[in-house]
């Protein structure tokens, strides 16, 4: 029996109402789940899923546990739901089955998985796997983190065709038989301790996208990485291998990255000159040192999806030597930001914005770079603007999540170029 025709007739509680868990939900109830969803987002507009015959809840949890998961067969999670919400611990508790979207889309799609996961140059490196299956006319899907949910992949993609995943770490909370032909870990560093509280917990997350695989698939790490999970066949990769083409995308940290994607993409068996071709011609991903103008000499950069310290140091390596006037902060996530103020320059100046001002205010005055508090985006760029001269460079890279103010990077990041291109 399919996975599809066990959760026919299951009733299954999907919860979180973002991208993933609509798109959740949508197949669900096409397989013939009886389907009930639940977000905390009273205001969220849910016409669509009560039209096709999901049972929608909004508002608080905590009154509604039991009602919810009376009957329950199985509890589907969208990534940005931690597991500690009363509803998945009531689940947890009742031994009810709990997946992650990625599960839930893993176990219905027949397809290869090329699934690519890491502290940082996620992304980045899903999109440009994806432009080298391209390249070499081999049919190929983009989804997961990078904005396209895996459960809207079922019933519109050919069972041949490759699922290239970028898979954060919150996907990964609620994995049981997820396991990738190809599954790539970019690098691990300090990220998301507000949501797991210790490194070694967020890591051993991560490696979870290795655990299911055997000795027919491929686990690709950084040269001179400790061992993974499963019985995977292992390939390492560094910046300095030889590519066959140097990527168009600049800095150390993206050549890393497509050191790791011409890994994968010659693992899955992709010829070298597409894989040159890619590399020479993709231009990068929106919000990841992305240029959005010049202007009297000054260019304005929009790295709104560095989102931890370690995202922010790569743009500050990619864009020095140029004097540098670095937006900073956001909802912080229990990072210390002491090596970012000390990879400042002399001629660099910092902005500071959202809850972790102060805190990285701090960290940048015990090491003697000049700042300005500003509060918001728009009072930062102004004067970011008002302060730079010919031939330096206006960044944001703000080093901490979006949510105290934006909805997302990605709301930071259009905010951000759509200022830009208002200055006079």
């Amino acid at each position: 029996m399919t996975a599809g025709a066990e959760l026919e007739g299951r009733r299954v509680l999907v919860i979180g109402l973002a991208r993933s868990g609509v798109a959740a939900a949508e197949v669900l109830r096409a397989l013939g789940a009886e389907v009930v969803a639940f977000d905390v987002n009273e205001g969220l507009d849910a016409g669509r899923l009560r039209a096709l015959g999901v049972e929608v809840h909004l508002g608080r949890e905590e009154e509604a546990v039991d009602m919810l998961l009376a009957g329950t067969d199985l509890l589907v999670k969208s990534p940005g739901v931690p597991g500690e919400t009363p509803l998945v611990a009531a689940a947890n508790a009742r031994a009810i089955p709990v997946w992650s979207e990625l599960e839930l889309g893993a176990r219905l799609l027949p397809n290869p998985f090329a699934a690519i996961t890491g502290s940082n140059g996620k992304t980045t490196t899903t999109a440009l796997l994806g432009a080298m299956f391209h390249a070499a006319e081999v049919p190929a899907e983009v989804a997961g983190n990078i904005g396209r949910a895996v459960t809207s992949l079922i019933g519109s993609t050919d069972e041949s065709a490759w699922i290239v995943c970028e898979v954060g770490v919150f996907q990964l909370d609620d994995v049981d038989t997820f396991r990738p032909r190809i599954a790539a870990l970019l690098n691990l560093d300090a990220d998301h301790i507000d949501r797991y509280g210790t490194f070694e917990w967020y890591a051993d997350t991560k490696l979870r996208i290795f655990e299911q695989q055997t000795e027919d698939d491929i686990a690709i790490v950084p040269l001179g990485f400790g061992p993974v999970p499963g019985g995977a066949a292992r390939i390492e990769f560094s910046g300095d291998d030889p590519l066959p083409a140097e990527p168009l995308i600049p800095g150390a940290h993206n050549r890393e990255n497509a050191a790791a994607a011409t890994a994968a993409a010659r693992a899955a068996g992709l010829p070298d000159d597409a894989i040159a071709e890619a590399l020479r011609t993709f231009p990068g991903v929106p919000h990841r040192i992305e240029p959005v103008r010049e202007l009297g000499g000054v260019r304005y950069v929009n790295d709104s999806k560095a989102t931890n310290v370690a995202a922010a140091l790569r743009a500050l390596a990619a864009l020095h030597p140029a004097s540098l006037h670095v937006l900073l902060g956001g909802l912080g996530k229990h990072e210390s930001y002491e090596p970012l103020a000390e990879a400042f320059e002399a001629s660099d100046h910092a902005y500071l914005i959202g809850d972790a001002a102060p805190e990285i205010g701090a960290a940048l005055a015990d090491a003697g770079v000049p700042f300005t508090p500003c509060g918001d985006l728009a009072t930062a760029l102004s004067e970011a603007a008002r302060a730079a001269r010919p031939g330096d460079v206006v960044l944001l890279s703000p080093a901490c999540a979006s949510f105290d103010q934006f909805h997302d990077f990605e709301a930071r990041g259009d905010e951000f170029r759509r200022l830009v291109l208002e200055l006079a």
